[in-house]
């Protein structure tokens, strides 16, 4: 938890001088404390640095594409050639990703995150997927994970303007 503490002030400092009066004070402890519900209810003070990069990623403003990447990155299993999602590691990411809506109460069971593990790897005969194969299996929206692409679009039109004037 320290060490997360530290790299999540380092990154409130940075977005601070990058965006004036715009980074409530307390961020820092705010996004600590949510990390820590989420990822260490039992109060062991440890939380997993991909747990908390993955979370994180998924709350950041980025696009679709540059989360679904990032997760890869943070879960992929380093193979001869290329990095490669084993089913152990996107079951990790599953249940890492869906301890977001579950702190407000929208939990999914194990079976949800199962049922996902074998949707994406539906016709794969090795034991793990490239990036290529990953992207387009999250492109396709699975339902584990639905609140994510509905949160990026509702966060999208939040920057959307217009010059028409309603009367």
């Amino acid at each position: 938890v320290q060490q997360i503490s530290g790299m999540l002030m380092k990154l409130f400092q940075r977005a601070r001088l990058e965006k004036p009066g715009q980074i409530d004070p307390k961020a820092t402890e705010f996004t600590l404390s949510l990390l820590t519900a989420m990822y260490d209810r039992t109060g062991t003070g440890y939380i997993e640095t991909r747990s908390a990069a993955a979370a994180l990623t998924a709350l950041s403003g980025d696009t679709l594409l540059a989360k679904y990447r990032a997760f890869f990155q943070f879960y992929a299993v380093p193979e001869q050639k290329a990095a490669l999602i084993t089913r152990s590691a996107l079951r990790s990411l599953l249940t890492d990703l869906n301890q977001i809506p579950a702190i407000v109460g929208e939990s999914c069971t194990l079976s949800c995150v199962e049922i996902a593990t074998r949707s994406c790897f539906h016709g794969v005969l090795n034991s793990a997927i490239v990036e290529e194969k990953f992207l387009s299996w999250l492109r396709s929206e699975p339902a584990v994970l639905l609140w994510l692409p509905t949160c990026y679009r509702l966060s999208a039109t939040e920057m959307v303007s217009h010059q028409a004037r309603c009367r």
